[in-house]
């Protein structure tokens, strides 16, 4: 057993790695777009065993602020988000306050998974990495992977867990602003790639945000492309041919993903690194935050 688990963890490696004894949290970060008090729901019904909830809303996003830029938000200087768009990130600092509040200490290996396709624990996965914390893997076909391979399921609340001090470390993941992802437009230092469904990068619907269209230059990758017929990410060899064939070129380290908030562009973000061409950077206020200033330049093809 490796010491550590980076990108992505199977469940025979889980069901071993809860085994041994090492200090561990599972986190399930099921979530629902549509109906937001859905993911709460579905995890009491059902997780994996002393699983603790993290929902997108309530906990992986700051607690103050409206769409917009960073700078429109209203928040007191603690908790001012790091980022803009729908799902505000959370700063470094209120971060740590929340994992030290549930328990999480920095020789845990952390586990998250959700049942959405990886949409929404890769949020948890990248904020851990830019708290510093290396070891958090996402589990390789969810929820729906667990309950396939036999394992118990639990349902309601977990116990609570003593209160920790989670110390931030060097950020492991770069962030990217607005501004920017705005000075370096068409520079070859600068690919941008969009995760969001190809209709609504190409602009012919809308159904979140009050513009419609991309960040002029941006390369369209759905995160779905990411993950096979089994629920599963795509091997390694496979993922690397899809992200050349895209880039056709463009150095790997140049790549800055985005979304429509800065959810569901991890999933991207992860495949690079599965298929050896990461880390590279998020633009987390995304497309909600990019659109919301009229003098920021809007393509649609």
């Amino acid at each position: 057993m490796p010491s550590s688990f980076t990108t992505l963890i199977s469940v025979p490696e889980l069901q071993a790695l809860m085994a041994s004894g090492k200090p561990l949290m599972v986190f399930d970060c099921t979530f629902d777009l549509a109906q937001p008090s859905l993911g709460a729901v579905q995890y009491s019904e059902t997780h994996i065993p002393g699983a603790l909830h993290a929902d997108l809303d309530r906990d992986l996003s700051a607690k103050h602020g409206a769409p917009g830029a960073a700078g429109t938000l209203t928040a007191t200087e603690a908790d001012a988000p790091a980022s803009g768009g729908r799902h505000p990130l959370p700063n470094r600092e209120r971060l740590a306050t929340w994992l030290s509040s549930i328990g999480f200490a920095n020789d845990m290996q952390a586990v998250v998974y959700d049942r959405n396709g990886a949409n929404y624990c890769g949020r948890l996965w990248w904020m851990l990495k830019w708290a510093g914390h290396d070891a958090v893997a996402v589990l390789d076909g969810g929820l729906q992977a667990w309950v396939a391979a036999g394992q118990p399921v639990a349902s309601g609340e977990e116990p609570t867990h003593f209160q920790s001090n989670f110390e931030l470390g060097t950020p492991l993941r770069q962030l990217v602003t607005a501004s920017e992802v705005q000075a370096r437009l068409g520079q070859p230092g600068q690919t941008i790639v969009d995760a969001r469904a190809t209709p609504r990068y190409r602009g012919e619907v809308e159904p979140l945000d009050p513009v419609a269209g991309h960040i002029p230059g941006a390369l369209n990758r759905p995160f779905g492309l990411n993950i096979g017929p089994d629920g599963k990410f795509k091997p390694a060899a496979e993922l690397r041919a899809e992200f050349d064939a895209l880039l056709q070129g463009k150095a790997p380290a140049s790549v800055v993903h985005q979304c429509g908030s800065g959810v569901s562009a991890v999933p991207n973000v992860l495949a690079m690194e599965i298929a050896g061409l990461g880390p590279t950077a998020l633009f987390a206020g995304s497309w909600s935050e990019w659109c919301s200033d009229p003098a920021r330049p809007v393509e649609r093809s």
